[in-house]
């Protein structure tokens, strides 16, 4: 199954250079032929593992395509995939050949089939529901076939908008109940009123998606799903950028984002929150997660959400982005399956609220730091003053100036971001050495080194990882385990991201480009590789201890994707392990063993895999009392776990002496954002057993032993 995982970030790059290709004339007067030239080419000569353009990747890509244009299989019938067919094994001919026969056949027959779909939907929208009746809808595209009539089509449009409604009908029965209790003497409306009511708003919705979506997507755009779905072939992390999506690229690299403050990625027909910025709008709200799924989403001055499952993800965006101080309501299914009314105030969010923060906590008579780091970002223009691992030793040198005897950093939920300045970070922690390998297509590898020998810690350290712990988060953690520098606490293992990508500009590799913006090219250039020779690439980085989250048993890593490139191995680098001793394997064991007997984390765990059985629920009644008791039972199923957002830890943080100096004439609410993330790490059961193991080394650190070059 195609899964069209979306980065919606460049943060998750590892490198931003320039590719050097043999000199090659490119001359089309037809702008998608030159377009297909181009790729194909830089693919070719550009991508670190370029897969042969041969039978097998057409049917691939055939597949794939169709799956992308139609997943839901309520637009092309039977005799259209036979019509299409014929292709299956030509594609890679007709690219090669430059030739887009394919496409054409393709688009013009989804334009016929979009048409004819308007009619579809607002026919079964014209007509009562009958929610007494005992049908199920499955939402398992998997599961489907191609319909061979009209009528079947009908009726798949049928129960996949009554399941839509569904939804829509009980938050009005929810609504006019809510209504009641408040005034006794209100009039509640019929069933057949709300019914009513409930299809019109998935009629609004739905009449939205088409005219303000699909209807104005140019040919172009189209194009631009058919040369994704080429390249995506390769491996998951190169993607085509679009010239309109290269200019949303753009204005969020300029470094505001203007909206609720979360990053989104399509999977499937759902529409992900991957990432909260920290300091924005909904991460202040406190009420939505990583992981949670947006299904529809209302402006303050409509009547009716808007239905966003299944529609592409640039246009859900505009539906979800907005004006500062504009509210917008949504709709969140949440991993455990409840949904929820989440209304949010849009806001300016400066990318600056990503930057690293630092907290002194005491326990007992020790005083330990946290550093939180929610990527490695940089400012290539201006490197030497705005780059993560430069703040990092800020904070450590503030931490230090108020005691610190040992140091937590937090790199969950971190997708990565800049190669420079995460060996630059790890440099801050040891004398120094090697601390990543990079290795491109028939090349020598590159190691790249720690050359300062400064130390700004050189204490004992613990590092936070999880499952969403990525590309220069793993290059940190692999090198401190390696390094014996430090002990990793998290999941079982981290992301497996282990590739590098260039952003090429398709413009530059035209001398005079009379077409128009062609766009740009996320490549896949190079792998890299931990010290010890190993890759992190799907494996990730194993942590020392290994703690339950909530995504322990959920599909999110890098070998769930579709085209990942493979694990392999090269030869170590020469370097030196970290020169103090601890007890290394009784501090672990100590840790394994408390964790092993912590309430919180079993109840965590227990609650992971209720989720994930929730998420292989895929089979839905249609009949309103059956689903209805569904959602109540989940509802009730769901507060066994509300004890988790109530943990408390007897531990208190608090901002250093320089954040302090900064509250009294701040104008940016630092002082309400820190209190907030200082609440939430007194909640946090990962953090409180870092603080715990900081204790335990603390004892067993100031030992200097004997230093062994490693060599393989």
């Amino acid at each position: 199954m195609k899964r069209n995982y979306k980065v919606l970030s460049l943060l998750l790059l590892l490198a931003f250079g320039s590719c050097s290709f043999t000199t090659k004339k490119f001359s089309n007067p037809d702008k998608d032929k030159l377009l297909v030239q181009i790729i194909t080419f830089v693919l070719e000569q550009g991508h670190f593992d370029p897969i042969a353009m041969n039978d097998e990747f057409s049917s691939e890509l055939f597949s794939d395509y169709i799956e992308v244009l139609d997943p839901v299989k309520r637009y092309f019938y039977e005799s259209d995939y036979r019509d299409f067919e014929k292709y299956k094994y030509f594609l890679d001919n007709q690219l090669k050949a430059t030739e887009i026969t394919f496409f054409n056949v393709v688009h013009e027959r989804m334009l016929k089939r979009i048409e004819e779909a308007k009619k579809i939907y607002k026919e079964v929208l014209s007509e009562p529901f009958d929610y007494t009746i005992d049908e199920v809808f499955d939402t398992n595209n998997d599961n489907r076939e191609f319909v061979r009539s009209r009528k079947e089509m009908k009726e798949r449009w049928r129960k996949q908008l009554k399941f839509s409604t569904l939804s829509n009908y009980d938050d009005i029965i929810e609504q006019e109940k809510d209504a009641k209790e408040k005034d006794p003497s209100y009039v509640m409306k019929t069933e057949a009123q709300i019914e009513k009511e409930a299809r019109e708003a998935t009629l609004s919705s739905i009449d939205i998606y088409f005219n303000d979506n699909i209807d104005d997507l140019q040919r172009e755009d189209w194009f631009a799903i058919y040369v994704n779905t080429i390249v995506e072939e390769f491996d998951p992390h190169t993607y085509y950028l679009a010239p309109r999506g290269k200019e949303d690229f753009d204005q969020r690299m300029s470094g505001k984002l203007e909206g609720i403050g979360a990053r989104l990625q399509k999977r499937m027909d759902y529409i992900k929150i991957v990432e909260l910025i920290s300091g924005g709008p909904a991460w202040r709200s406190g009420k939505l997660e990583v992981e949670d799924v947006i299904l529809k989403v209302k402006q303050e001055d409509e009547e009716f959400p808007v239905n966003i499952v299944g529609m592409r993800i640039n246009d859900a965006i505009k539906y979800i982005k907005g004006p500062k101080g504009t509210k917008v309501t949504l709709t969140i299914k949440k991993v455990d399956g409840t949904i929820k009314d989440i209304v949010i105030t849009r806001d300016v969010v400066e990318l600056v609220e990503t930057f690293a923060k630092s907290s002194i906590v005491n326990k007992g008579d020790k005083k330990f730091g946290v550093i939180n780091l929610p990527a490695f970002y940089v400012d290539f223009k201006d490197y030497k003053n705005v780059n993560a691992a430069k703040d990092v030793k800020k904070e450590i040198e503030r931490l230090k100036s108020e005691g610190m005897e040992g140091l937590v950093l937090d790199l969950r939920n971190n997708g990565g971001g800049s190669l420079p300045a995460v060996v630059d970070m790890a440099g801050l922690f040891i004398k120094e050495g090697p601390i990543v390998q990079v290795r491109s297509t028939g090349e020598a590898k590159e190691v790249l080194k720690d050359m300062d020998k400064s130390i700004a810690w050189d204490g004992p350290l613990v590092i936070l990882v999880n499952e969403i712990s990525a590309s220069a988060s793993e290059i940190m953690a692999a090198a401190m385990q390696d390094y014996k520098r430090a002990i990793i606490i998290g999941s079982k293992q981290t992301y497996g991201k282990g590739t590098v990508q260039n952003v090429i500009n398709l413009n530059n590799m035209l001398r005079n480009n009379m077409s128009g913006d062609l766009g740009a090219l996320a490549l896949t250039t190079q792998k890299y590789y931990r010290i010890n020779g190993g890759s992190v690439q799907l494996e990730g980085v194993k942590s020392d201890v290994k703690v339950p989250g909530r995504f322990s048993f959920i599909d999110v890593g890098e070998k769930d994707k579709d085209n990942p490139l493979p694990w392999d191995e090269i030869d170590a680098a020469e370097y030196t392990p970290w020169e103090y001793y601890f007890d290394y394997n009784e501090t672990v064991r100590k840790s394994k063993e408390r964790m092993v007997n912590n309430e919180q984390l079993k109840l965590i765990e227990e609650n992971a895999k209720w989720v994930k059985s929730k998420i292989d629920e895929t089979v839905f009644s249609l009949n309103y009392k059956t689903y209805k008791a569904k959602l109540d039972l989940n509802e009730e199923e769901s507060k066994k776990f509300d004890a988790i957002s109530k943990y408390q830890t007897n531990l208190t943080f608090q901002s250093h002496g320089y954040e302090k100096s900064l509250f009294e004439n701040d104008t940016t609410d630092l002082r309400e954002k820190r209190e907030r993330w200082h609440k939430i790490l007194s909640q946090d059961v990962y953090i409180e057993e870092a603080l715990n193991v900081l204790e335990d080394l603390k004892i067993s650190y100031p030992i200097k032993k004997v230093a062994s070059t490693v060599r393989k």
